[in-house]
């Protein structure tokens, strides 16, 4: 479960978020809604840890995120997938080698990162591009690649920043079409937009932010069909509640609490169906 409480964001004189509270549970797709400046890439970075909040909480599965040590915080990150606007693949990788790279990071071994990289190519209807470079990409295929590299890692969470900002009608509309697929497998998505068509067009939950402040939820049209949640936090069970006391005790930075994080590593594949152009 992802909860802001009272949380305020500054940077210098100018108020990004003003005492924003929300609360996401896990399993629901969440869209951000708002114009441009309003503080929805701003409310994204605080719930991957980018940022630190000027005031107020932000608490993953009941921790405060500022109260992580540094370890087992990288290992939460690796447990979100975040997907920009443009996409922010690497210019110098092809395709194949940008899905691959948040494996490499992580020192996932050679013969995974390919069988991962290939069924998620696969999938995502990529396979093709494998081996081209970004600037050889239509705009669709830039989104797709940067989706297949944000849950190539099979992340819990995934957070998509104005995804279709780029995208024509078509293409957007494949887009959500994809992220919902994502989504009817188990995972958290959390879509900031400032395109209100998309809330018509897509029944969903809508938080919506005006000059850095959330308006009344439930402002969308009521979904027209429940997909099931999980009844427990995915989170809670995998890194967070062995240790969640040390956590809110504001462990020094240097403790090692990673181990307990790296052996409790989720066996879930996502798994997605063909989606269209």
């Amino acid at each position: 479960m992802i909860v802001l409480t009272n949380v305020t964001k500054a940077f210098g004189k100018k108020t990004a978020l003003s005492n924003v509270s929300l609360r996401v549970n896990p399993g629901e797709f969440v869209c951000i809604a708002g114009p441009s400046g309003a503080g929805k890439t701003t409310l994204l970075s605080l719930v991957i840890a980018a940022q630190e909040a000027t005031s107020g909480s932000v608490e993953i599965d009941g921790v405060n995120v500022r109260r992580i040590p540094s370890p087992p915080l990288q290992l939460y990150r690796r447990r979100v997938g975040m997907v920009f606007q443009d996409g922010k693949l690497l210019a110098d990788r092809t395709v194949r080698e940008n899905i691959a790279f948040p494996l490499e990071v992580c020192g996932v071994a050679d013969a995974v990162i390919k069988k991962r990289v290939d069924d998620v190519m696969k999938k995502l209807e990529i396979l093709g591009n494998a081996d081209a470079f970004p600037h050889e990409l239509s705009a669709g295929e830039n989104m797709r690649t940067a989706i297949a590299r944000a849950i190539v890692h099979r992340p819990l969470i995934i957070l998509a920043d104005e995804p279709t900002g780029n995208l024509d009608p078509v293409q957007a509309a494949a887009i959500l079409e994809l992220l919902r697929a994502i989504h009817r497998e188990g995972t958290t998505v959390i879509l900031a937009t400032h395109d209100a068509s998309i809330t018509e067009r897509f029944p969903m939950r809508v938080i919506r932010l005006e000059e850095g402040k959330a308006m009344p939820d439930g402002t969308a049209a009521p979904a027209k069909k429940t997909i099931p949640k999980p009844a427990t936090s995915p989170l809670k069970h995998e890194f967070f509640a062995e240790n969640r006391a040390s956590m809110r005790e504001s462990p020094l930075p240097g403790s090692d609490l990673g181990g307990t994080f790296d052996t409790v590593q989720r066996r879930r594949k996502i798994k997605i169906t063909s989606i269209g152009p």
